[in-house]
């Protein structure tokens, strides 16, 4: 279905124009008031009438933000205009440009190899999610055996694992349990959100390029219990550690962080640094063939960078926009660092904004927000798992992974080699690097 809006303000190169409206197409299964004016705020690149058609991605106006789903995209002539918010984004809204822009020295690159010997913390629902849209992916279809069961998130989980037990790192995953009564809140708008970019992948099959419907379906893609079952089964078989926390993975893994047990906390989703995690490390789990090195945060140094104690980092993180409760409509990560530094607060924020400039959300629950960052529902010290890393289980594994799931017995064979031998290299490892120790204090 096509809707038409009657005007567009795009600025290419260094001109305002004005289009009309029968240049102007929005892909959209929902009505759009013909008046509503979308404002494209980044520029085209320059190119020539032989230049084949681009993407521009751009953001649209508060009040069309909230008329439209994501999945919606825009035709101007032979451009493909593809709004940015339309993207799955979760956790703290732009902090690590925040971070980069304000914090610099509380971020640095680090070699893959560098975390020998480190237990890491790991995020499993998020790393589930980016098998289920990379690993063997065509088109719109996934990996799946012989039975048309969904594999993907199995093997990408056995690969990217072996990949840090060849590394010497010790990874336990976490995985999430009930969410907290907010965050339900969100997932149904996530849910929601999900139904419509399932509509629409309909109608892009039709008109769209094959970038277009593979980019829209991997927009459809949820992570189910089936999902988190296979991993857990997989992980244990495999002597990984897993972990069921009693609420959110990002908390329990910041929790593990605190005390000790484990070095960082291995996520994308920024989350984790505002429950507190000392160090948070990103693109751990991204594919060697990326080439991207691991971006480690502190957040002492964040907090010393920022000149902000816990609580205002908090405090911006809510601002900014996280999972839990809607933002303040208008303001950024930045405009939220300013204000946290003017006032202190969002008490103090909020008795201070202008108000006709700034919209602030109905019962607006920041209160509560922050009492889940603060006091998330984690396990009690005394109460945690014991992490412990135990040879594979050749035969559970062979039987999972060959006879239930179509795996190629020769290469899952040939995995658990690289497993036991990962594990030999990790023991040796720790030998020598406390013999190394004990040289050096006799020196």
């Amino acid at each position: 279905m096509l809707t038409q809006i009657s005007t567009v303000t795009l600025t290419l190169i260094s001109e305002r124009i004005q289009v009309p409206v029968d240049s102007f197409n929005l892909i959209r299964p929902r009505t759009i008031k013909e008046t509503t004016p979308v404002k494209i705020k980044r520029r085209e690149p320059e190119r020539s009438e032989s230049s084949p058609p681009i993407s521009l991605s751009f953001s649209l106006s508060p009040h069309l933000s909230t008329a439209l789903g994501r999945g919606s995209f825009f035709f101007l002539g032979g451009i493909q205009l593809v709004p940015s918010f339309f993207v799955l984004k979760m956790g703290i809204k732009g902090l690590t440009k925040l971070l980069a822009d304000n914090a610099p020295k509380a971020m640095k690159e680090q070699k893959f190899e560098s975390y020998f010997g480190r237990k890491i913390a790991i995020d499993a629902s998020m790393s589930i999610y980016q098998f289920l849209i990379v690993v063997g992916r065509s088109g719109t279809e996934m990996l799946t055996n012989e039975a048309g069961e969904v594999t993907s998130h199995l093997q990408g989980m056995f690969n990217r694992t072996i990949r840090l037990l060849e590394a010497g790192i010790k990874p336990a995953y976490v995985f999430d349990g009930q969410p907290p009564d907010l965050k339900k809140q969100e997932l149904a708008k996530r849910y929601s959100k999900r139904a419509d970019a399932t509509e629409d992948l309909e109608e892009i099959k039709e008109i769209g390029s094959k970038e277009d419907i593979e980019k829209f379906s991997k927009r459809t893609v949820k992570v189910t219990r089936q999902h988190n079952d296979d991993c857990k089964r997989l992980l244990r078989l495999m002597g990984v550690p897993v972990i069921e926390a009693p609420s959110e993975a990002e908390a329990e893994c910041a929790t593990l962080c605190k005390s000790g047990k484990v070095y960082a906390v291995a996520s994308e989703d920024m989350d984790s640094l505002t429950f507190g995690a000392p160090r948070f490390l990103r693109h751990l789990m991204d594919p060697s063939s990326r080439k991207i090195p691991v971006m480690e945060f502190e957040i002492a140094k964040i907090l010393e960078e920022l000149n902000l104690n816990m609580d205002q980092f908090i405090d911006v993180c809510i601002l900014s926009g996280c999972d839990y409760c809607e933002s303040i409509r208008g303001i950024g990560g930045l405009t939220a660092l300013k204000l946290i530094r003017q006032h202190g607060s969002i008490e103090n924020i909020l008795e201070n904004i202008n108000k006709e400039k700034y919209q602030i959300p109905d019962d607006w629950p920041y209160k509560e927000a922050r009492k889940l960052f603060k006091e998330p529902l984690v396990f009690m010290e005394n109460e945690e798992p014991e992490l412990k890393w135990n040879a594979p289980d050749e035969e559970g594994l062979i039987s999972f992974l060959v006879n239930e799931n179509g795996f190629n017995s020769d290469r899952v064979t040939k995995a658990i080699e690289k497993i036991k031998a990962a594990k030999n290299k990790s023991s040796q490892g720790r030998i020598l690097f406390q013999a190394s120790c004990q040289r050096i204090c006799t020196n």
